[in-house]
């Protein structure tokens, strides 16, 4: 029995299911259950939210979610060799958990939840990023989530709060930021994975904003954005031609220097500059 709840220790699980974790699927498994439930906690009150759950493993994060009281839990998995061990949280927990085999980046979960929804994971490290800037930039405003508690690598955990004029600062920052309330909110070192991955990890949690911090069309500022940081160490004015030939005008117009640097604008005179464009410019 382990500390959470009435299912064996983790590192039974996965010895009984021969669970080894698999670089290819960007596994790293978290082995204790009390380190999963604080995680859980840090996603706010589940007792009236549906969750989703990309990349459960052997399900440490799943029951941390169940026995921190979820209303239910959506677990998308790609791994098959998980299926019998998340079945038996299933069983444990009748009714609250529905486990998906397949890929994360091809399943749409709205098909399978009810609103409110919060997004907590220890996502793969080979989706991490694009799930999340999927989850970032939907066509409408709000999205289908309150909140997403995410854990990833430090050092995108970082680049995702960064601010002006830091080395982490770029376009994962700029597209969490304009949308959401974004920090990090638990540190942790290699040793608490198995295998212990190289990077130290963070977990960061996003609520989303009922509307952007500044107005602005989401696909022109993403286009403005994409451009500005793919060629970070060039003016403003070089890197961001190919938008609009009197560029320099726009730059301007939205309190820009045209000799500045990707890093050295805010998101508010991002967005500005997006906003002096056509969406179609």
């Amino acid at each position: 029995m382990s500390s959470i709840d009435t299912l064996p220790p983790l590192r039974e699980v996965i010895a009984t299911h021969e669970l080894s974790a698999r670089k290819a699927l960007g596994q790293n498994f978290l082995l204790d259950l009390n380190l999963t439930a604080k995680i859980a906690r840090k996603a706010g009150d589940l007792s009236e939210c549906d969750v989703l759950e990309i990349g459960p493993g052997p399900g440490g994060l799943t029951r941390g979610l169940l026995a921190e009281g979820a209303r239910r839990v959506l677990a998308v998995e790609k791994d098959p060799r998980c299926m019998p061990a998340l079945a038996e949280i299933a069983e444990a927990y009748p009714g609250q958990l529905h486990v998906i085999n397949g890929d994360a980046l091809e399943i749409d979960p709205l098909e399978h939840l009810s609103s409110p929804v919060r997004v907590a994971a220890n996502l793969p490290y080979n989706v991490g990023t694009e799930l999340l800037v999927r989850w970032l930039t939907p066509k409408t405003w709000p999205p289908f989530w309150q909140s997403l508690t995410l854990m990833f690598q430090k050092e995108v955990a970082e680049r995702i709060i960064a601010q002006p004029g830091s080395k982490a600062y770029g376009r994962l920052a700029l597209l969490a930021q304009w949308r959401s309330d974004a920090k990090i909110v638990l540190h942790l070192p290699p040793e608490a994975f198995s295998p212990p991955p190289k990077v130290h990890s963070a977990v960061v949690h996003l609520d989303a904003l009922k509307e952007p911090r500044y107005p602005a069309d989401a696909a022109t500022l993403s286009r403005v954005v994409a451009a500005a940081f793919n060629q970070r160490r060039k003016m403003l004015r070089s890197s961001l031609k190919t938008l609009s030939p009197e560029i320099e005008d726009h730059l301007v117009a939205a309190g820009i220097a045209p000799t500045e640097r990707a890093e050295q604008v805010s998101l508010e005179a991002f967005c500005a500059l997006a906003r002096s464009l056509k969406p179609t410019e």
